[in-house]
Formats: C-alpha cells, structure tokens, sequence
C-alpha cells in the first residue's frame, strides 16, 4: 500500500454543483435559482429576521419606560472590600482608590454596608449606607461625606 492508493470512502464526499455551463449541464440558464422574483436576482436574499411584508415583531410590541438622563451613577463598594484592602493604608479617597483601580470612573462613590469591619479606618466618599456609617463609627473610623 502507498500513499497515492489511499482514498476516501466510498458516499463520504460529493462533487461540487458547477452551476451556469449550459443548459445541457442540467444546472444552466437560470443556474438552478428557478424562474423570475427577489429570490433569482443578485443580492436578493431577505435578512433571516425578514417576516414577508408583515409588520415586523420590534415594531408590533409597545414601548415600555423611559431612561432618566438626569440619573446619578454610583460606583459600589463594601465594607468587606475595604476590610480587605486597609492592611495597606486606613485612609481612603475616591481618588486614592481609584488610582488604584479598585473603583472605576463611571461616577461618584457610595459604600455599602456589607461585611463587617475590624481596623478602624477614615474615608471620604459621596454617599453612605446607614448601616455603613454605624459599622465605620463602632469600629472607631470616621466617614466624611465629601
């Protein structure tokens, strides 16, 4: 046996359809995309989300709510998240921490009061929690509404 004996199965592959030689070629003339409409012309295929000229699903459902341009954005974090981070420093910012990364700069800084706090630390952001604010004092900290 060599290796320009070896072919494939026998079914396991087919000839590729030559479209437009003839009309003796059984694929000529209309190059088997059948006679005249949208369908045999070039670039006449319909989106898959097309519904044949019946209004369209997006258009058939009602519009719901509104997006408040006015709204102001929050970036979170938690008091389990600063907990983890105050071995390093017990000052905190929101320009502190977001030079390091830890809050991104979609908008002003809130902390929540999830988790719990043992090292006494001071931080200044826009917006506490009240449970924040009562978890910061009893562990001897000091939250600054900035």
């Amino acid at each position: 046996m060599k290796l320009t004996d070896l072919k494939p199965a026998s079914g396991s592959t087919k000839k590729r359809k030559i479209v437009g030689r003839g009309v003796g070629s059984g694929h000529g003339k209309t190059s088997c995309r059948g006679t005249k409409g949208q369908n045999c012309r070039s670039g006449g295929k319909r989106p898959p989300w097309f519904e044949g000229g019946q209004m369209p699903l997006q258009r058939r459902l009602p519009k719901r709510g509104f997006t408040n341009i006015f709204k102001k954005k929050y970036e979170i974090l938690n008091l389990s998240d600063l907990e983890r981070i105050a071995a390093t420093e017990d000052n905190f910012t929101e320009d502190s921490l977001r030079e390091k990364k830890i809050i991104g700069n979609k908008g002003r800084l809130k902390i929540l009061g999830d988790g719990e706090l043992k090292k006494k630390i001071t931080i200044s952001a826009a917006k506490f929690s009240k449970s924040a604010i009562e978890k910061i004092e009893a562990a001897g900290g000091k939250a600054e509404v900035v």
